[in-house]
């Protein structure tokens, strides 16, 4: 029964953003739900598989969009791509820096939290680090809402046309359009089983890598059905806010107001940043900002792909920071850690 009522209400959150035209309402309508929800009531946890499969589903619409000429396009700007990471890096130390000298939270573990990647993966190398675990998760969601809220407020007023792929077929009327669609979640389930352990953000990018491959071979047709997507998304978001809790709450309760100002100053630097790199790049600021956003790869995407912005190069600048990041993490938290307060 709880089930029931947190998916009628996320679905009301997603028709109600849908009305004034949010990007990515399917994904921030059951998010704030669930965060509602698991802060007031809680006691529920979406299946980890689930997560992972709406990952997948994100990962072969990642694909779709992947032409040759996106493909072309993205190396032959390789360079100033680097230049974005880079820049997303320094200006999230410095922000981590501030924060762990002044909001009052431990220096290793504020390092870890304050650093730009995949939430799971960063919160998977804090607990190697001995950093504490919770307070990295709560960190780094928090700052994923603060970004995928700004990020989808911004592609609101910004949107507009670009290489977003195919448009999702709305329902599928003949056999090969349910063909298509069965070797489509295929691909999906394969590429979740055999990347995600061995990637950082496996389940997302092994169906991107793999659903590529089989795609431009001519093997596959991507067919992703409106539903599915909006399941995929509302997955994310449902998981995503479900790790928000009373003891998750509790435990960050002293730092949130850090935790907020830190998260828009890192994103206001960012945007900041996004505003060169469309000039180097020529292509549109929505698109710049939301490949140097420090958010999700996933959340990053789908509001990439809902407001029309170029979703390869989105997909290019957020991958190649998450790499990057998992590298040089380890040695990013160690150096922000230095500037703790003892």
């Amino acid at each position: 029964m709880r089930w029931l009522l947190l998916a009628l209400a996320c679905l009301l959150a997603n028709r109600l953003l849908a009305l004034i035209h949010m990007p990515a309402g399917g994904f921030i309508g059951p998010m704030a739900v669930s965060i509602a929800y698991g802060v007031s009531i809680g006691g529920l946890r979406l299946p980890r598989a689930a997560f992972k499969l709406g990952q997948g589903v994100i990962g072969v619409l990642i694909a779709q969009t992947l032409t040759l000429g996106v493909l072309t396009q993205i190396v032959a700007a390789w360079p100033i791509m680097l230049l974005a990471t880079l820049m997303t890096l320094a200006l999230s130390v410095a922000v981590g820096v501030g924060l762990v000298r002044y909001g009052g939270l431990p220096g290793s573990t504020a390092a870890w939290g304050t650093t730009p990647g995949a939430a799971a993966a960063m919160v998977a190398m804090a607990e190697e680090n001995d950093a504490d675990p919770r307070i990295v998760a709560a960190m780094q969601y928090v700052r994923v809402v603060a970004v995928v809220l700004v990020g989808a407020l911004v592609s609101h007023f910004l949107g507009g046309t670009g290489s977003a792929g195919h448009p999702p077929t709305p329902w599928l009327a003949s056999g090969m359009g349910w063909w298509q669609m069965a070797t489509t979640l295929a691909t999906v389930a394969t590429g979740v089983w055999l990347f995600d352990r061995r990637l950082p953000a496996g389940a997302l990018l092994g169906p991107v890598i793999l659903g590529c491959l089989l795609s431009l071979g001519g093997v596959i047709t991507i067919s992703l059905p409106q539903p599915l997507l909006e399941l995929a998304y509302a997955a994310l978001g449902v998981y995503v806010g479900l790790r928000f809790d009373r003891e998750t709450v509790r435990i960050i309760a002293r730092s949130l107001g850090a935790l907020i100002v830190a998260s828009l100053t890192l994103i206001t630097l960012c945007a900041l940043s996004a505003g060169g790199i469309a000039w180097l790049m020529q292509t549109r600021f929505v698109t710049a900002y939301l490949g140097t956003s420090p958010g999700g790869l996933d959340s990053m995407t789908i509001i990439a792909v809902e407001s029309h912005a170029d979703v390869g190069i989105v997909v290019a600048l957020q991958t190649l920071r998450l790499f990057t990041v998992v590298m040089v993490g380890p040695a990013m938290a160690r150096f922000v850690a230095r500037f703790a307060r003892h």
